[in-house]
């Protein structure tokens, strides 16, 4: 197999790599362990890749894996925008890669957690 089962079942293991792919998108870096990082970093890469296409097909692709979360909220002449993740990542995030071919996240190994001693790193976009 291609990929790392993370000690949990198939939907379990899909819906946190889905919640950590999102959060990775919103929040630009995440803090995790070494080898959820190393799955959400597959994840990312591909909803990235998605983006830079910039087709209504590849939205879409990214609209069914992402979650539906408020990335930012601001205010412009009296009225709130509110964008979610979806939007965050096709207007934000793929114009900054748009000469980049691949390698747009970065991991970083810190110290061991603290109850179990489990390998954490940090995981961010480069």
């Amino acid at each position: 197999m291609s990929y790392r089962k993370l000690g949990r079942p198939s939907a379990q293991r899909k819906a946190m790599l889905r919640d950590l792919t999102t959060d990775l998108l919103i929040n630009e870096h995440i803090v995790t362990t070494e080898t959820r990082a190393k799955e959400v970093r597959k994840t990312t890469e591909k909803m990235i890749t998605l983006a830079k296409r910039g087709d209504l097909h590849a939205r879409r692709l990214a609209a069914r894996y992402l979650r539906q979360e408020v990335a930012n909220i601001s205010e412009e002449d009296d009225a709130v925008v509110v964008q979610s993740a979806l939007q965050k990542l096709f207007s934000d995030i793929a114009p900054r890669y748009q000469d980049r071919q691949g390698g747009y996240t970065r991991i970083l190994k810190t110290e061991p957690r603290r109850g179990d001693a489990a390998p954490m790193a940090i995981i961010e976009l480069v």
